[in-house]
């Protein structure tokens, strides 16, 4: 019973650090992608006509 739990510890420890990496660098990617597409908005807003 005891090396059932010690193991299912194991994989969720690392299932976590998985998932934390992963949020990092989805969030890190979307932020680039804001920053990009918000200098894209600005240099183009000069072009719109109303």
């Amino acid at each position: 019973m005891e090396e059932r739990l010690y193991k299912s510890m194991g994989r969720s420890g690392a299932l976590s650090i998985v998932v934390g990496i992963v949020s990092i660098v989805v969030g890190v990617a979307a932020g680039v992608l804001m920053v990009i597409n918000g200098a894209r908005l600005l240099a183009n807003r000069s072009k719109i006509l109303f």
